[in-house]
């Protein structure tokens, strides 16, 4: 076909301007980050000045805005691991070191139905919301719950949140739902939900805990000898970074070391 009626035939490029209630992140001169919410008529204020978000609104990526003192801000949509490092939290988050690694050890895959306990303050549900997963959330704590659903609405919008329910109530006491994919627990006694999951998943279903103490890690798989999971495995991701400059080659004098383990297993027809 010839290139002129290729053209013809491709869609149309994705009006991708920034909007009203968008998160984007602007990176100053010093390569400071500041996460902010779109909305018509405010500002953004610094110690560098103020700058109007309508001088934003309608921009691309990339764009480049000035305060009212002459300080630049270049601005951008953040990636998730922005956000979930800026993004308002009432619980502690876990790092996107591990979230990363419980993407691969759930096989968190679009269209996934996931029972998540202990959502905190949103990071994982957006993580596996992303990955294109049904997430159903149980949370003991009221004020986490609606932080939670904050925050993946501010990164997500409809598109992630259509797929997220997230219910006030004690995982400890049994899951409700059936048919399950994965389950995936931040809590602080895991093994105390391994009978419920048991129930509720699939055949060949798939178990995640992420626990802070190895000690609670053994736990968990102490319950989980004694249930129908099998292939259980815990790990723990380190992440160095490394310094490269010119000739200069050396690892970072600092690394996000322990943050928590991650122990996952199988459920095997009897």
């Amino acid at each position: 076909m010839p290139v002129d009626e290729l053209a013809a035939v491709a869609p149309p490029a994705p009006d991708r301007t920034f909007r009203p209630g968008e998160e984007i992140l602007l990176i100053d001169r010093k390569k400071r980050r500041y996460l902010v919410a779109l909305e018509d008529g405010a500002e953004f204020h610094t110690h560098s000045g103020f700058v109007p978000h309508g001088d934003i609104i309608g921009k691309r990526e990339g764009a480049v805005v000035r305060s009212s003192r002459g300080a630049t801000f270049t601005t951008f949509r953040p990636t998730l691991s922005d956000f979930v490092f800026k993004m308002p939290r009432g619980a502690q988050v876990i790092y996107p070191k591990d979230l990363g690694a419980i993407l691969m050890l759930a096989d968190i895959f679009p269209g996934a139905r996931v029972l998540e306990s202990g959502v905190g303050s949103g990071a994982l549900s957006m993580t596996m919301l992303r990955a294109g997963a049904v997430v159903t959330g149980y949370e003991l704590r009221g004020d986490f719950a609606a932080r939670a659903q904050k925050n993946v609405a501010a990164f997500g919008g409809a598109e992630l949140t259509q797929r997220y329910t997230v219910e006030e109530r004690n995982c400890y006491e049994g899951i409700d739902e059936v048919n399950l994919d994965r389950v995936v627990l931040d809590l602080p006694e895991p093994w105390e939900v391994v009978e419920h999951a048991e129930e509720a998943l699939l055949p060949g279903g798939i178990i995640v805990a992420y626990t802070p103490t190895i000690i609670q890690a053994v736990q968990f798989r102490e319950r989980l000898v004694e249930s129908s999971f099998e292939l259980a495995e815990t790990i723990e991701v380190l992440h160095r970074g490394w310094n490269i400059d010119g000739t200069s080659v050396r690892p970072d004098h600092r690394m996000v070391a322990h943050t928590g383990f991650l122990s996952h297993a199988r459920l095997l027809p009897a």
